[in-house]
């Protein structure tokens, strides 16, 4: 997540000046073409400024759909925040010796506590590694160009964790052995961690530790986790409909191929001054409508490890101390800082 006020016109530049210089040459090739007389045929400024106006809606569109993927994302994962803070809360507050005819120790009970909250963090980190594993339509599974610029762009804006060293790492730390070794093995690691948890329970409620109104209220707890999961992993596993992420393309590609065929020669119209603003203007029409195109189709995924992504480690991260600081822990690690403007 870009957390700067604004983007530098430096790294407007760097992100977008390939775009623009490639539009710029074309437009000058093309005004080339006509300044020499070598082309003559001027199209209609009123047909393509129609196409224009279509795209436009279009692009438009396909825009807000990206946005409410993203926004979507973001929600659920306040949502795993709110109900994530709540677990600690009910571990804290119900795991005690009120129903238990044989009454445990307060580090027996604090062992207990800690079990069922480090296994929910180890939950957090496993789903976000699983959210960042990446799909056939995302950019970093693409070949050639697309995947250079994405693997050049998380280097340069610091987008570390993304390897998933930490993860791994973080999964060791609060899941033990036996069961670390057991649970990664599993297809969906998340969803094993969670129905582990209700094990756990069942347990703590055979030993009376629990009762059924606390364990009730705490099953439930676990299956809004679940909800919660299964509404990123439709996201993830979802994309933006083919027929809109990639019509759109199609679409700002004709209206830029057919702009500088309108405008140029309209410009020119006005003498040397014309063709002089005409390369400049033609490119910059054409530059918009790419950077149209180019922000939706880098927005409608949320969770692919770029900077535009939610930040999903910043939010495990503030999890987990919330949740260690309930524990009576005072040695925490440290909040996720953003890194050259970019937080995730």
């Amino acid at each position: 997540m870009i957390v700067s006020r604004g983007i530098s016109p430096i790294k407007m530049i760097k992100w977008t000046g390939v775009h623009f210089t490639i539009l710029l040459i074309g437009s000058g090739a093309i005004a080339a073409l006509y300044y020499y007389g070598i082309f003559t045929l001027g199209l209609p400024w009123l047909s393509v400024s129609v196409i224009g106006t279509a795209v436009a809606f279009y692009v438009g569109f396909k825009n807000n759909q990206a946005y409410d993927r993203m926004w979507e994302a973001r929600k659920i994962w306040g949502g795993i925040v709110n109900d994530s803070r709540a677990w600690g809360m009910m571990i804290d507050g119900y795991i005690s010796n009120q129903f238990n005819k044989s009454p445990l120790g307060d580090k027996q009970l604090h062992l207990i506590k800690q079990k069922l909250i480090y296994r929910h963090i180890a939950w957090l980190y496993a789903h976000r590694s699983q959210l960042l594993v990446p799909t056939p339509w995302e950019h970093q599974s693409q070949e050639g160009a697309t995947k250079r610029y994405v693997e050049k762009y998380q280097k340069e804006l610091g987008v570390g964790l993304v390897n998933d060293e930490i993860t791994r790492t973080e999964l060791k730390l609060f899941l033990p052995s036996s069961e670390h070794d057991r649970l990664v093995n599993h297809v969906n690691t998340a969803t094993q961690i969670i129905n582990q948890q209700s094990r756990n329970l069942a347990e703590l409620r055979s030993e009376d530790i629990i009762d059924d109104f606390r364990h009730t209220q705490l099953e439930d707890l676990l299956r809004s986790f679940y909800t919660l999961q299964g509404k990123n992993e439709r996201i993830k596993k979802f994309p933006l409909p083919r027929q809109y992420a990639n019509m759109s393309r199609y679409f700002v590609g004709i209206f830029v191929l057919l702009l500088p065929f309108s405008m140029i020669p309209e410009l020119m119209k006005i003498g040397d001054l014309g063709l002089w603003l005409a390369v400049p203007i033609t490119a910059l029409i054409a530059w918009i409508y790419v950077m149209m195109e180019v922000i939706g189709d880098y927005s409608e995924n949320p969770f692919q490890g770029l900077p535009n992504d939610i930040p999903m480690m910043s939010l495990c991260r503030v999890i987990e101390i919330d949740l260690r600081e309930m524990l009576g822990e005072t040695n925490l690690p440290p909040k996720v800082k953003a890194k050259n403007g970019v937080l995730m």
